[in-house]
């Protein structure tokens, strides 16, 4: 049962797709035109050589970087039409090369935390187009204020958000070509900075050199959440809107290069007249009589470039509890739209992330510097893992060496450029993206090690005792139908721990004794499942096969396969008690989950004890087994069970003869 989502879904290309693809996907590289220029110039006296070299890199890293390396090429690596990080990630885990896991970790926690960086910058930047009518305004209230209404209505989807965020990003972006344009119209010749030659020259009339890279980054830092947010709108609406949004972004930027090259020669202060509040070039093109509107579309435009990566967010968390990279943590679906989802601690999470970044920096010129570093980290691993993905696609060898070592060195150049920045700010989004990184390889190392001290035993060893406890009357009954759920991915084997729970801890009879697995697939949306009896009508394995998009609500879908096989005329759910049997009762179901905890007779490495330690924190705060397999807690046991590791060998212990009758 594969979902109609993912071919058709991919290659419609409707006029409402595009429309809702501006507002989901274009919101961060979108509204980078509020801050580039600004940051580009700085606070020296406007000279034109700096502009067209601005105006003329922000052109071709725009093209090289988010038109021929994203648009065009990564998009390609979709996984069933579900894109980010994790998602290619999935694809080469198929080369069997264990250290990708590596780039995967440290590309996702730099894309989460920027989220955390860019609702900040960007509505700030919006914000503090106030100033220009209150010199003193203090904006971090009212920042605050927009950022707490935003991530407070995440829990109604993004489907409430983006029907008004279509037609506002057409608006947004319709304003960008025509204040452009007004400026561009009166001066042509700034069409020069078309050529490569004024970018190249740039680092070298630029007061910064080859740092200015730093800024000019700014211009493309969306393209990641562009690549993440493919699952919600599909590779031709991408493609087809990329081409209006690039012409706008473009004309835009070109058009404030117009208009500061026509003022050459003063400051952004002067343009101003404030001292502490210096001229934005994206505002001073504005006419007087439009910037009261300019600034509330630039708002709107800012929260809704948040919003990308906001939903951007819930979808790498998600993916990324799937592949065992972080703590299990409950998952809303809002809406029926298929790949929408709401994790309202991961929500919640980002915002006191953002509150902390907006008092910390106080004004977007500051944030600026905390902003690069994280997405340039991002973008260096989406490279190293689209490198393995065209290797795994047979691309010619040649273009795949050249594809690398162009972008390799694009990237490189502005992850050095940024880290120019680290001592002003980027040390927070270094900080926040270490954070993460460090809960993930926790996470992912833990399930390792819990995995290699995990004993496995043939099912047919223990079927017949089994069958005989099923049938020994003797015994009270502890459930008609007991259900283990199981990590065994071989169909003829369990844990150990397992048999121990039924036959040992205390003998659990029941009539008929379930072994569920469930197995997480590449395939987002499948959902299927396998049933293989393995004694007739008292011992029965069941298998799920589980797209990484599908919630496991192990409840509902183990109800599903009884009714099916009751149905089916394959098993019988009565209860066996006879008074229960002659009117037809069904019996109950008991779920147990065994829970390991760390035993104290252990000698192991310290590495592993203190990942370990960190692993059962970490569990505490998250949801627990019951909660994420969607089990009815009320039918739940929950069993301890010691994690055994090598216990201690020798333990020097001496019996001595009693000596009080000497």
């Amino acid at each position: 049962m594969v979902s109609s989502h993912s071919s058709s879904h991919l290659n419609k290309l409707t006029l409402g797709g595009l429309i809702v693809t501006l507002g989901i996907i274009y919101g961060d590289i979108g509204t980078s035109p509020l801050y580039v220029m600004k940051a580009i110039i700085g606070e020296q006296a406007i000279n034109s050589d700096v502009v067209l070299g601005a105006i003329s890199c922000i052109f071709w890293t725009l093209t090289l970087q988010t038109t021929f390396k994203y648009v065009i090429l990564t998009l390609r690596a979709d996984n069933k039409g579900e894109g980010g990080i994790f998602s290619l990630y999935t694809l080469v885990k198929k080369l069997k090369k264990k250290w990708l896991i590596v780039p995967a970790i440290i590309g996702g926690s730099a894309l989460l935390a920027d989220g955390i960086i860019t609702p900040p910058i960007s509505v700030s930047s919006a914000i503090e187009g106030l100033k220009t009518y209150n010199h003193d305004l203090n904006t971090i209230p009212i920042v605050i204020a927009i950022l707490f209404v935003l991530f407070f209505i995440q829990r109604f989807g993004s489907k409430f958000v983006g029907k008004f965020f279509g037609p506002m990003m057409l608006l947004w972006f319709g304003m960008l070509g025509v204040l452009g344009s007004i400026h561009l119209l009166g001066n042509i010749e700034v069409l020069k900075a078309l050529n490569p030659y004024y970018a190249i020259h740039l680092l070298q009339v630029h007061h910064e050199g080859f740092y200015v890279l730093g800024y000019v980054f700014l211009c493309t830092t969306g393209a990641e959440a562009l690549y993440s947010d493919l699952g919600h709108c599909g590779i031709k609406n991408i493609r087809i809107s990329w081409i209006f949004v690039k012409t706008m972004l473009v004309i835009n930027y070109f058009g404030q290069g117009a208009y500061l090259i026509a003022n050459q020669g003063k400051t952004l202060v002067e343009l101003s007249g404030s001292e502490s509040n210096p001229g934005n070039p994206f505002y001073l093109v504005m006419p007087d009589w439009f910037l009261p509107f300019g600034i509330a579309i630039a708002t709107s435009a800012a929260v809704i470039a948040s919003q990308a990566l906001i939903s951007g967010s819930f979808t790498l968390i998600s993916e990324a509890m799937r592949l065992n990279l972080w703590p299990k943590a409950r998952i809303k679906y809002p809406t029926e739209l298929k790949g929408q989802l709401y994790i309202p601690s991961i929500n919640w999470l980002l915002f006191v992330g953002c509150v902390f970044i907006v008092v910390h920096f106080e004004e977007s010129g500051n944030m600026e510097a905390a902003y690069g570093l994280a997405i340039v980290l991002c973008m260096i691993m989406t490279t190293i893992l689209l490198g393995f993905f065209m290797v795994l696609k047979r691309y010619h060898p040649v273009f795949i060496i050249v594809v690398l070592a162009m972008y390799l060195s694009i990237e490189f150049s502005f992850f050095i450029a940024n880290i120019n920045k680290f001592p002003h700010g980027g040390y927070v989004s270094v900080f926040i993206a270490g954070l993460l990184a460090l809960v993930m390889i926790v996470w992912f190392t833990a399930k390792k090690i819990r995995k290699e001290y995990t004993e496995f035993v043939k099912i047919d060893t223990f079927k017949n005792v089994i069958s005989d406890l099923s049938n020994d009357l003797s015994i009270p009954k502890y459930a008609t139908h007991l259900v283990y759920l199981t990590n065994a991915e071989m169909s003829h084997e369990i844990e150990s721990k397992i048999v121990y729970s039924i036959l040992q801890k205390r003998p659990k009879r029941a009539d008929i004794y379930w072994f569920v697995h469930v197995n997480v697939t590449d395939e987002p949306y499948e959902m299927e499942y396998r049933v293989r009896d393995v004694v007739k009508d008292d011992i029965i394995r069941v298998d799920f096969y589980l797209g990484f998009r599908v919630a496991p609500r192990i409840n509902l879908l183990f109800k599903k396969v009884v009714q099916d096989m009751v149905k089916n005329g394959e098993v019988d759910i009565t209860s066996r008690y006879e008074s229960l049997q002659r009117n037809n009762v069904i019996g109950d179901f008991k779920f147990v989950l065994i829970e390991k905890f760390m035993s104290y007779d252990n000698d192991f490495p310290w590495y592993r004890r203190i990942i370990l330690d960190l692993y059962f924190l970490l569990k505490k705060v998250s949801l627990s087994e019951e909660e994420a397999f969607g089990l009815d807690s009320s039918s739940v046991k929950v069993e301890q069970y010691p994690i055994l590791i090598n216990p201690p060998a020798d333990i020097n212990l001496h019996r001595i003869k009693d000596r009080s009758h000497h």
